[in-house]
């Protein structure tokens, strides 16, 4: 194995010395580094890692098989290397998705923001007017993180966000009011979902289901998701396990546009006036939410 090893440093040595070009070589080097940055920034922090962790695993067993002699190992693993291509299509495809999508966003941002800013605008006003209602409500709004794994999916929708479908969504007599509805890609993608709930023992007694399962959502994923209490009429949003708790419109609004422009640091500052940012943080819910 060491002999192969080196037969194959030296052959690729040779094969340098041969066809090396400095200029367009270097660009070609420089090209592929920066995409596979681009493309570690994009997957970190998301269940993708694993996933490729697990990819590179196999391969180096797939290594020390032909080290041992395992043969029998080393052809089962031949065989599932060999679609590598599919696999990693198969796999990554949430990502390859939202890569593609990003892409476009960056030729068009103009365009990207202002769908953003509508679908924005639309949660905020259905977040109004449920308060005012005082029906509870759960709009989780995906970012980077795949919600397929931690979302038991209900009803699949595929609409444009609106205010008036949402509300219609989570009135009492709507069968899917009590589950969550998920916004993906700036669209709602299904209603009715299951959330995991958090196991946390130490949020504010009165919390409810909602409030549980927005920051259980959220602990193991970058969504943010607004909630709006059945019992209070109190709009929240909860992002990393962290809940802000009564908004009003204008201060969702900011609020929303921050984090999902990335600006964590500066959440809500524009609207929260004179209040201090660790009063922004996990606080206090009066009453209970079903």
């Amino acid at each position: 194995m060491i002999q192969f090893l080196w037969q194959e440093l030296l052959t690729f040595w040779s094969y340098l010395q041969d066809n090396f070009h400095p200029v367009w070589d270097t660009l070609d080097i420089v090209a592929v580094a920066l995409a596979i940055y681009w493309l570690l920034l994009l997957i970190r922090g998301t269940r993708a890692v694993q996933m490729l962790i697990g990819l590179l695993i196999l391969i180096a067993v797939r290594l020390l098989s032909d080290w041992f002699q395992l043969a029998t190992v080393g052809l089962i693993l031949d065989n599932f290397l060999a679609s590598a291509v599919l696999i990693i299509i198969v796999l990554f495809q949430n990502d390859i998705r939202r890569a593609l999508a990003r892409m476009g966003g960056g030729l068009f941002p103009a365009v990207a923001r202002g769908e953003e800013t509508q679908m924005l605008e639309e949660v905020v006003r259905a977040a109004q007017s449920l308060s005012q209602k005082r029906v509870g409500a759960l709009m989780v709004l995906e970012r980077e993180t795949s919600l397929d794994d931690l979302v038991e999916a209900g009803l699949p929708l595929d609409a444009a966000v609106s205010k008036e479908l949402l509300t219609s969504i989570f009135l009492p007599y709507s069968p899917l009011h009590d589950g969550a509805v998920v916004v993906k890609g700036g669209r709602i993608s299904h209603a009715g979902c299951v959330l995991p709930l958090t196991l946390r023992s130490d949020l504010p007694e009165g919390v409810g289901t909602r409030h549980r399962a927005a920051v259980g959502v959220t602990e193991d994923s970058d969504a943010v998701v607004v909630v709006v209490s059945e019992e209070t009429a109190a709009i929240s949003v909860v992002v990393a396990g962290e809940m802000i708790h009564d908004l009003d419109a204008p201060r969702l609004r900011g609020v929303l546009r921050d984090l999902l422009a990335g600006a964590r640091e500066g959440v809500g500052e524009d609207e929260a006036g004179d209040e201090e940012p660790e009063q922004l943080q996990l606080r206090s819910v009066s009453g209970g939410d079903s």
